[in-house]
């Protein structure tokens, strides 16, 4: 028997189909400053182990974090639930984009024996954007809380959410659930929305960090930007101001890394005084957290700052 497979009518699907007709863009060098090791240890190979037995995704292989060696070594995975294909195309991720699947209804429960699995004090749990269910997503978010903290009760639980965009009702869904830091992203200024993530609402994304404080005082808020893809200080400084208006607890600051030629180019590499410049900064406008530096993501090193977060809200309220 002979098997044909076409190639030509029926060829495989790009990662990003959108962007495959797109220029190239060259970035510069990467300075000595922004370079990791590649992961090769037990502890990393343990955790990636746990993951595929569970039938999961993470957001530190699917978005390239350069951190993952150093944390799959800990068995601190990000968890990327709601399945692998986002609806959206920003300009900055890796994150597949295209028509993605039915939810599965046994992820929530998954994660959680993933959770207890990796024995973690503190999880950190994020999606793909889903524009294309009526509530966003919003109630697997929150199932997978309630399933997080059945089988692990003294789990810390961390999201990092889509927007919500046009789905009323939704984060009221999410904070019903009372995960312990609800972070939300703005990834970049104002001015370059459209350039870098087109799909989304600046102001929209405030007001959702404003909404969750509202909600639930006890929750802490966190939010993150990149820098790197043609910002000036001065609107960084603003995004702070911005933040800090709506109750946002915890701030992230980190260099853009261009995941391939056709992704927005980086514009420039922000050396590493810089980032401990806008630290200082931030806290001088009442962030409680901020961790800023050309390797600094939404979740690394999350546990130990949410310790940090918790012990400066106890001291602010003495």
């Amino acid at each position: 028997m002979v098997v044909i497979v076409d190639t030509i009518s029926n060829p495989l699907r790009p990662r990003h189909p959108e962007k495959v007709n797109r220029p190239d863009s060259a970035s510069p060098p990467k300075p000595d400053w922004i370079r990791v090791r590649a992961p090769n240890t037990r502890g990393y190979a343990d955790t990636r182990n746990i993951v595929r037995a569970n039938g999961l995704h993470t957001v530190c292989e699917e978005a390239g974090c350069p951190n993952i060696g150093e944390c799959w070594d800990k068995k601190h995975a990000t968890f990327m639930i709601m399945g692998d294909t986002c609806t959206r195309a920003c300009a900055f991720c890796n994150v597949k984009t295209g028509l993605p699947n039915a939810l599965d209804a046994a992820e929530p429960q998954n994660v959680a024996e993933a959770v207890a699995k990796l024995g973690l004090a503190h999880v950190v749990i994020t999606s793909v954007d889903r524009d294309d269910l009526a509530d966003g997503g919003a109630e697997h978010f929150a199932q997978t809380i309630r399933a997080i903290r059945v089988a692990c009760p003294s789990t810390t639980i961390e999201i990092l959410t889509p927007d919500f965009l046009r789905k009323e009702g939704a984060l009221e869904v999410v904070v019903a659930a009372r995960p312990d830091v609800f972070n939300h992203n703005l990834e970049t200024v104002p001015s370059r929305y459209l350039t870098v993530r087109p799909g989304a609402r600046y102001f929209h994304s405030i007001r959702l960090l404003q909404r969750v404080k509202e909600l639930d005082p006890t929750i802490f808020t966190k939010s993150g930007i990149m820098v790197g893809l043609g910002e000036e200080r001065h609107e960084v400084q603003q995004v702070m101001d911005d933040l800090r208006s709506a109750d946002v607890d915890f701030l992230t600051i980190g260099q853009y890394l261009q995941p391939t030629r056709k992704h927005h180019a980086v514009m420039r590499y922000v050396p590493p005084d810089e980032f401990s410049s806008y630290e200082k900064i931030a806290y001088t406008k009442g962030f409680l957290m901020v961790s800023a530096s050309p390797l600094t993501r939404s979740s690394h090193h999350a546990g130990e700052d949410f310790a940090r977060l918790k012990a400066a809200r106890a001291a602010n309220a003495r």
